[in-house]
């Protein structure tokens, strides 16, 4: 019995594999639990600024297997690259099977127009000082190593569980300017260009609302992220919902079957079936 739940499109972002900070097993979680017509990761999947070869888990390798296996199965994947795993920008409009490389999309959705990015252009930050955004994206990491300290020991003492990564970014996003009206330059440049929604991904704050000024409206959906709030966004019936995995996770599918015997020959076994398939697209 097939208890997968069918989903048109699939958005997922900011999952920083290859860090002390993504939630892969959750993620997996997840990604078993649906069947998406398209999978679009927005950027910030694979954590290029910050990885590290000593430390790769298998869960995190699993994520990769998986969407190996969506595309393998007819699921087509975008991939949108977003700061953190930038060098894959020189690789735009690569195509490998169903996976497709870009920096932006823009879909048809029963009649709307939908434009996808990862978002870190509005990012002053990062477009003026990359250096400091890297410095701060290393400090951030450790300061998630002792988020995981600090939540161990409540725990044990029974108390609830603290977010100190999330309430620091909170509180200093005015002094870095790190979400810097995102979501009102997103929304205006969406309304100037007639899109219908905007979606986006890179401050890590899931939010759907609709946005109206003089020259029209639009709608816009953030992904928010799979180290703080396990979220992601989905498409079906004509109408967009955002997916929270604590509040919205499906008992009967578990990570831990994409973990079974996992090494790097399962996944360059999936990804010559990917370059490979059998069954080729109908025209």
């Amino acid at each position: 019995m097939n208890l997968k739940r069918k989903v048109e499109i699939a958005v997922v972002s900011d999952v920083h594999l290859g860090t002390f900070g993504c939630h892969a097993k959750q993620l997996l979680t997840y990604l078993n639990s649906i069947e998406p017509k398209t999978l679009i990761l927005n950027g910030d999947i694979i954590d290029i600024w910050q990885f590290k070869k000593r430390y790769f888990p298998k869960s995190h390798l699993s994520v990769i297997k998986k969407v190996m296996d969506f595309a393998a199965n007819g699921t087509e994947v975008i991939y949108i690259t977003g700061n953190h795993d930038e060098m894959l920008r020189k690789f735009t409009d690569t195509e490998i099977g169903n996976i497709s490389i870009v920096n932006k999309a823009v879909l048809d959705l029963d009649g709307k127009k939908a434009w996808f990015f990862h978002g870190d252009v509005f990012d002053i930050s990062i477009q003026n000082a990359k250096w400091l955004a890297k410095l701060g994206g290393w400090g951030y990491d450790l300061l998630i190593l002792f988020n995981r300290f600090v939540n161990w020991s409540l725990e044990k003492l029974g108390k609830e569980r603290y977010s100190l990564s999330k309430k620091i970014k909170n509180s200093v996003k005015g002094a870095v300017k790190y979400v810097s009206d995102f979501e009102t330059v997103a929304t205006e440049l969406a309304i100037e260009n007639g899109y219908d929604y905007v979606i986006c991904g890179h401050i890590h704050q899931p939010k759907m609302l609709r946005k109206e000024t003089k020259k029209g409206t639009t709608t816009y959906l953030n992904s928010g992220d799979w180290v703080e709030n396990f979220t992601a966004l989905e498409y079906q019936f004509k109408r967009w919902k955002i997916y929270n995995y604590n509040s919205d996770k499906l008992s009967p599918f578990f990570a831990d079957e994409d973990l079974k015997d996992m090494d790097v020959k399962d996944l360059i076994a999936a990804i010559t079936i990917v370059q490979n398939p059998k069954k080729e697209k109908s025209n």
